[in-house]
């Protein structure tokens, strides 16, 4: 066990932040303080060159005969590979009680020094070349105003070729404009011991102003006087020129976006809008300052139109990939008003290329499809008109044809009546025969009128009874079609004032089209009523009905449905249409396939 005296020596040893440890003459190492094991580890008892250096062989640096057989003490420094340190080596003999010498060594940390020194040398050679070389001025000042070292940036800043004479100004009178300003310069420094980007304008040798950004710092002496300044400048000139330029570039492409009458916006990735001009605000109603920052664009798109626009744009089938030229688009307004136009768009990127944005602009063409469509319904009204007046021309010629034979006919048969007494049965057969010769002539008459409309003489009529006329004609036809008939005629119904013939013709042509539209057969039925001052027919039949989006088009004049060319002209219910109005009534149809249809005629009561 050691004693007292080996116990305080250990345990001063251990306290020391030096690396310490003790070897014998065999070069074992026989102690180690905690800092040299936090260095190389606990390797007491193993010897030492293969602890310190790795190595089998004694370190190169290791002065152990002059320690060990001369008792000298010596210093130096040493650079261990594998810990990547440098240390301040002691190495001195220690004699122990039996007489015999070990060797004590003491390692040194000194790593961090070194390199502080080394960087710190390294500094001063920056500081030389960023001084000399540096592209902004670089200056170091009197507070009495003269310069006391400048770099060759500055003096070619302010026009100067002699370093001399440039330290021989007086700063505040020379350099800048007023000296207050220098002066005003030396407080603010002085009160916050430095500036950063101070603006100011500076005269060079040749008297033409620059405008300058001055950051420096005040310099003290140990007592903590102010010496002076030191800083670097920049010449701002070219950039404040630069600036007002682009300033100026902004300020107009400003205007434009502005102004543009168009709807001009823009939005982040995230969809949220950044630009929205005066365009967009009188085109969608809704005003900049309740848009920008507070709604997402998607929400002025029709609902999921707005990933339809991102997915076209990053398509390359649409002007190339990130744009989208002249798509056509209905947004909504914030009154609720459809806006039809086209939409041009295109992605921004920043400067790594990425998406960043997306900007677009919206040409509202409401106006313009408008005057297309009026246009449009011109050429086919006019188309129409053109396609009425061949059918004119050509009605005229076959009524004048077809007149002269059918009076031929119907005097024949006048004549043949004469000749058959009234009770025979062909007499009665003759009478049907001129009854539909005469009905013939009367739709010749008809044909005429669509062209050349005359003026028929009206006269109060019941409409139950022309009906009932019709009806007689037809009951054999309905027979052989397998048509279930029913008439529900209204008693007492009011008269009409009205063309009997045109009337007879409108009936005729819906019953025909309702057989028509049951070739299979089916069931028709007919009812008047009075509603107030109006007397109203319905037609009804169980047939194929008609499509939705032919219904609008059911009283075009030659719009049809019907195959059969004999059949189908389309001019039957553009006529009953025209008849109708003319009495000013009003003539509609609801239909629905394969259920049925049913015409609803309404005509004002007598008066």
């Amino acid at each position: 066990m050691p004693d007292i005296n080996t116990a305080r020596l250990i345990e001063a040893l251990e306290a020391i932040e030096d690396g310490i440890y003790i070897i014998n003459a065999e070069h074992e190492i026989q102690y180690m303080n905690r800092t040299m094991i936090s260095f190389f580890g606990d390797h007491v008892g193993k010897k030492c060159h293969e602890v310190i250096n790795h190595t089998s062989e004694r370190c190169n640096w290791c002065r152990y005969k002059d320690v060990f057989e001369k008792g000298e003490t010596h210093h130096h420094e040493v650079y261990i590979e594998h810990l990547d340190k440098t240390f301040n080596l002691v190495e001195l003999p220690v004699t122990n009680r039996n007489g015999t010498r070990s060797k004590l060594s003491i390692y040194r940390d000194i790593t961090a020094t070194r390199e502080q020194e080394a960087k710190l040398k390294s500094s001063e050679d920056d500081y030389k070349r960023l001084f000399n070389h540096a592209g902004c001025g670089v200056f170091i000042s009197s507070k009495k105003g003269r310069f006391l070292d400048v770099n060759p940036a500055l003096l070619k800043m302010l026009g100067y070729t002699d370093k001399d004479n440039f330290l021989a100004m007086d700063i505040a009178t020379d350099l800048y404009l007023k000296p207050e300003i220098r002066h005003q310069y030396q407080e603010k420094v002085e009160k916050t011991g430095r500036v950063v980007d101070y603006e100011l304008e500076w005269r060079r040798r040749d008297g033409h102003i620059i405008q300058v950004l001055l950051t420096s710092h005040v310099r003290y002496d140990a007592q903590g006087n102010v010496l002076g300044y030191e800083g670097v400048v920049i010449d701002q000139s070219h950039r404040k020129t630069m600036e007002a330029r682009t300033r100026k570039a902004l300020d107009f492409l400003d205007q434009i976006i502005a102004c543009n009458p168009n709807a001009i916006m823009a939005a982040n990735l995230k969809g949220e809008v950044l630009i929205w001009n005066q365009g967009a605000e009188e085109t969608f109603g809704y005003a900049a300052r309740d848009v920008i920052g507070k709604m997402n664009i998607a929400d002025i798109y029709p609902k999921g139109v707005a990933k339809q626009v991102m997915k076209l744009m990053r398509s390359r089938d649409n002007g190339g990939a990130g744009k989208l030229k002249s798509y056509p688009i209905t947004f909504i307004s914030r009154d609720g008003e459809n806006l039809e136009g086209t939409l041009s768009a295109s992605l921004l990127h920043d400067e790594n290329g990425q998406e960043s944005a997306s900007v677009g602009i919206f040409v509202d063409l409401r106006q313009r499809l408008e005057m297309e469509r009026t246009l449009s319904e011109t050429q086919q009204h006019l188309l129409q008109s053109e396609k009425l007046a061949a059918m004119g021309r050509l009605t005229s010629q076959i009524a004048h044809e077809l007149n002269n034979p059918l009076f031929g006919i119907m005097n024949t048969l006048e004549l043949m009546k004469t000749e058959i007494s009234p009770g025979n049965k062909r007499r009665r057969l003759l009478d049907m025969s001129l009854s539909e010769t005469v009905r013939l002539a009367d739709m010749l008459k008809k044909m005429l009128s669509f062209s050349r409309p005359d003026q028929e003489e009206k006269i109060n009529i019941n409409l139950n009874t022309v009906l009932d006329e019709i009806i007689l004609l037809y009951e054999k036809r309905f027979r052989e079609h397998s048509v279930k008939f029913n008439f529900d005629a209204t008693a007492d119904l009011p008269l009409v004032y009205a063309s009997k013939d045109q009337l007879r013709q409108v009936f005729l042509n819906m019953i025909s089209n309702a057989m028509d539209a049951m070739p299979d057969g089916g069931k028709l039925i007919i009812k008047t009523t009075c509603q107030g001052n109006k007397v109203c027919i319905t037609i009804s039949d169980t047939g194929v009905g008609i499509k939705a989006e032919h219904l609008e088009k059911v009283f075009d004049s030659f719009f049809t449905t019907k195959t059969d060319s004999v059949k189908g002209v389309g001019l039957g219910l553009s006529v009953c249409y025209g008849f109708i109005k003319d009495h000013g009534g009003d003539l509609t149809v609801d239909s629905q396939l394969s259920k049925g249809t049913t015409f609803t005629i309404l005509l004002p009561v007598a008066t």
